[in-house]
């Protein structure tokens, strides 16, 4: 900008110097040649204050150009990138700033032509990121807002699902930010407790975070104009979505390489990210702006996360205007849809876009809106029949366990894959045992308790267990000075132990072949037992 600034100073000195010029070497002994020099001397002139009447407009331009910047959230100081090019601010469309403290702070510059309020606030684009340990390079972010009901909340429920039945490596490669879409700072540390305390692990280790706005985030909304016979409540309450999906995608949109959006009141297959990942996998080369992986209005909605500025600043433009999905629809119109070419050419040019993935994925749950006094019934009938339990074909093995199970759902049958396990509460010392007929080698192994219907009763504080037949080698393990290995009775070496409710391992060469796999319950339960998944793999 000053290097600007300098160009158009030198052009204005030059203008001046050039028109005294003209003037000193007008001929002073006058004669005929005076009246025509003095003719042409005013229209250069005239020529000069035009020149410089320009410069001065364009000073203008450039000094109101200044006070816009001052007024935005203090940009220099934040970032010495910032400092460093005036031209970095036009042609990012975002970009993530930290102020002193170290807090990232979402940067948008057209954002202030959306929502000019914000100009008046210094951090009014700082999330308040309120649990988290700032993951990011994940493969999948999951955004999930949430806001304060009458009613009854499902966000736990929600949480629950969405998380028991995956495994450890799946829950390091995923992002789960719960977005508050509150200001009160009293309500959105109560949720943020709620998690917490539901899910101590999972924010320890970054998996779950919990954001929310700055204080002055959200607009006057009581000069909104009521459309398409909407009421005044429910045009701010989908205004208010508008902004609300705006900012949680601006805060995900570095986290990881895709973004889905949820709500807070569904409920996911047992097997949503490995279905999500395969399918996102099959169209990695493919041109789409977003996949479905539900039928129902916003949820489900997978995109890549270098779309996200741009869909966010669709619907920032038009926040005031239309509801999300219909502004979501209306991207794909501007894209692909020819005015000159009738519906049918402008559907078909769209489905190009928006892939949808079969069965769906998410269900909707929630009885009670988060707009008060509605009831929202929708169902995605695509969902169909949830998952209790995951089949394999294991090998040969004589099954047995202290444990008693409920009605038809006994160990053998989980075995098999033709149901799940469910049995009565554990007690200490109680155990599950495959012994197989002869001693086989076993690569690995995986054990999934509770389901998607009863996701608390799973297995606590159990160890899986192996017999050698190799008794030497098994002492030679269990003895050595760095053996990670701890003995337990009757020959069984210690492998592992279940963590969020499943045990999943590899079983190193050394220990090969196997006899029996056991699992071992250490403390007395509260509640039931469901073993979902039995995966022994050869």
């Amino acid at each position: 900008m000053r290097f600007y600034c300098f160009k158009l100073g030198c052009v204005l000195f030059f203008s001046v110097f050039v028109s005294v010029t003209w003037i000193t070497s007008v001929p002073r002994d006058g004669g005929s040649t005076v009246l025509p020099d003095l003719q042409n001397l005013y229209e250069r002139l005239l020529v000069a204050e035009e020149l410089g009447g320009q410069v001065s407009r364009d000073l203008s331009s450039i000094l109101e150009q200044l006070r816009n910047i001052s007024k935005a959230p203090n940009i220099t100081s934040l970032t010495s990138n910032a400092t460093n090019s005036t031209n970095s601010i036009s042609t990012e469309t975002i970009r993530q700033l930290t102020n002193g403290s170290g807090q990232q702070m979402i940067l948008q510059p057209n954002i202030y032509l959306y929502l000019p309020h914000l100009r008046q606030y210094p951090d009014s684009l700082l999330p308040n990121v309120v649990l988290g340990q700032g993951r990011s390079g994940v493969s999948m972010v999951l955004g999930i807002p949430t806001v304060k009901r009458e009613k009854q909340s499902y966000l736990v429920n929600t949480l629950n699902s969405l998380l028991y039945s995956l495994t450890s490596s799946q829950r390091q490669d995923l992002l789960i930010i719960v977005f508050v879409a509150e200001t009160d700072s009293q309500y959105v540390g109560s949720i943020a407790e709620i998690i917490r305390k539901n899910f101590p692990k999972e924010v320890q280790s970054g998996l779950l975070e919990v954001v929310s706005p700055p204080q002055y985030y959200y607009p006057d909304f009581s000069s909104l104009t009521e459309t398409f016979g909407d009421s005044k409540d429910r045009v701010k309450w989908r205004t208010k979505q508008n902004l609300d999906f705006s900012f949680l995608m601006l805060y995900a949109q570095d986290k990881g390489t895709y973004y889905v959006q949820l709500e807070d009141d569904v409920i996911a297959k047992s097997s949503y990210y490995t279905d999500m990942k395969a399918y996102t996998n099959q169209r990695a080369s493919m041109q789409w702006l977003y996949l479905e992986f539900s039928q129902l209005g916003f949820i489900g909605k997978m995109f890549r996360t270098r779309d996200l500025p741009m869909i966010a600043e669709f619907f920032l433009m038009f926040h005031r205007d239309k509801p999300i999905d219909w502004l979501l629809d209306h991207i794909l119109w501007v894209k692909v849809c020819n005015p000159e070419k009738d519906a049918k050419h402008c559907n078909a040019q769209k489905a190009q876009l928006k892939q949808r993935h079969k069965p769906s994925l998410f269900q909707h749950v929630g009885l009670h809106s988060s707009l008060p006094g509605k009831q929202q019934l929708l169902k995605d009938k695509d969902f169909g029949k949830q998952t209790l339990y995951l089949a394999h074909n294991n090998p040969t093995a004589e099954v047995s366990s202290s444990l008693k199970h409920y009605q038809q759902h006994s160990l053998d049958r989980a075995y098999k894959g033709q149901d799940f396990f469910w049995a009565l509460t554990p007690t200490k010392n109680d155990y599950i045992l495959f012994t197989f007929p002869q001693p086989i080698h076993v690569s690995g192994y995986l054990f999934r308790s509770g389901n998607i219907e009863t996701s608390g009763d799973k297995l606590y504080n159990t160890t899986v267990e192996v017999l050698p037949s190799n008794a030497s080698a098994r002492d030679k393990l269990v003895n050595g000075s760095s053996s990670a290995y701890k003995q337990s009775d009757k020959g069984f070496i210690i492998i592992g132990t279940f963590e969020n409710g499943i045990a999943e391992g590899e079983i190193e060469e050394g220990l090969q072949p196997i006899s029996a796999i056991r699992l071992v319950v250490h403390t007395d339960a509260d509640v039931w037992a469901v073993l979902s998944e039995i995966l022994i793999k050869v």
